[in-house]
This record gives structure tokens, C-alpha cells and sequence, in this order.
């Protein structure tokens, strides 16, 4: 049976229970946080931003990690996202098992992760120096919402269209909604490429 969460566990004993636990978990302040399993849709869409994301990338100075990749927000917090990118050399502990420097995070929310991922999780990311953008999709329609550092403060802007285009210039590229969304199929029926 999977527990919301396990008190007063030791970062060393996170690790050692992360690294032999059948699933990810993420840490929070000596408190351990079992993920839940994602739909076919989230995986989906994750795969999405990724592809679309490494096309315009290529051949520039970009790593790519899938939610596989933990990240370090402080000694004491852990967080798993679902796609992470760096825009130059990525900083890693000597085990390249946690990396330090995001440039861009980006989460599928569901029904259990919504809040925290527009809640505590968002104020954890942006509070790591490197990131510069945190991406929020949602998986049952189409909007996005996208958190980017200006100076220092952030800005949140919502994209609620397939028509619409988010500019991520930090990367030096754009991110079209219909390609996040693409062969994913919404309550009423329509998938996104068949709404192209």
C-alpha cells in the first residue's frame, strides 16, 4: 500500500530508499512522497514536448532528461519532474543521479497533482536559481501555463488555444500548443491534430 508520505527520514535514507523503491519519490523536508503512476495521456504528452522541443533544440548546446532525472532544489528538497532541460554543461552529483541546474521544468498535472504542482511545487522550483521557465500542462484540455523568470520575479502567462504559440526565450525557441497536444484525445472527442 503506497502511504501519502513517510516522516523524518534522513536525506541519506532517502536516497537509499529511492534508489530500492519500486517507484520514484520525491523529498520534502525530511518527509518522503511516494508518485503515482501516469496515464497514457501524460506520457504522451510529455514525449510530445520533448520531440518538439529536441527539433528545435538540435544541435545546440541542450540536455534532455525525462522524469527519471531527479532535481536537487536545496539539500533538503527532491523533486522528480516530468521533462527537465539545461541550456549549457548540466551540473550532477558525482553519481549523475541528481541534477542541479535546470534552465527548464515541466509537469503534467492530474487531478492529484494539480494543486501541488501550481502550488508548492511551483514556489520549489522557482526557487533554484538556474530555472528560468516552469511549464504547467494540463492533461485533459488544452492550456498551459508558464512561469518565466524576469529579472528577479516571475511571470505567469496562460495559453488556452491549439492555435497558440508559447515563446520560451530562454531556449531561443517557440512551442506550439498543437504540437504539445498532438494525437491526444480531449473529453469531447476531438484530438488535437485532427483540430489542426
Amino acid at each position: 500500500m503506497v502511504v501519502d508520505s513517510i516522516r523524518q527520514m534522513t536525506v541519506e535514507e532517502y536516497f537509499a530508499f529511492d534508489e530500492a523503491s519500486e517507484y520514484k519519490n520525491e523529498y520534502i523536508d525530511g518527509e518522503v512522497y511516494p508518485m503515482t503512476g501516469g496515464t497514457a495521456s501524460h506520457a504522451e504528452i510529455m514525449l510530445n514536448v520533448g520531440f518538439a522541443l529536441g527539433l528545435r533544440l538540435r544541435g545546440g548546446d541542450f540536455h534532455f532528461y525525462s522524469s527519471a532525472m531527479r532535481i536537487r532544489v536545496s539539500p533538503a528538497r527532491y523533486l522528480y519532474p516530468d521533462l527537465s532541460v539545461v541550456c549549457g554543461e548540466p551540473e550532477l552529483d558525482e553519481r549523475a543521479i541528481n541534477l542541479f541546474n535546470p534552465t527548464l521544468v515541466a509537469e503534467v498535472t492530474s487531478p492529484a497533482t494539480a494543486n501541488k504542482d501550481r502550488g508548492f511545487k511551483r514556489d520549489l522550483y522557482q526557487s533554484i536559481s538556474s530555472l528560468q521557465v516552469y511549464i504547467i500542462i494540463d492533461q485533459f484540455k488544452a492550456q498551459v501555463e508558464v512561469d518565466s523568470r524576469l529579472d528577479d520575479s516571475w511571470q505567469t502567462k496562460e495559453y488556452a488555444d491549439l492555435d497558440a504559440i508559447i515563446p520560451l526565450p530562454a531556449l531561443g525557441c517557440d512551442l506550439p500548443l498543437a504540437e504539445i497536444y498532438h494525437g491526444i484525445q480531449f473529453e469531447a472527442g476531438e484530438s488535437a491534430s485532427a483540430a489542426k
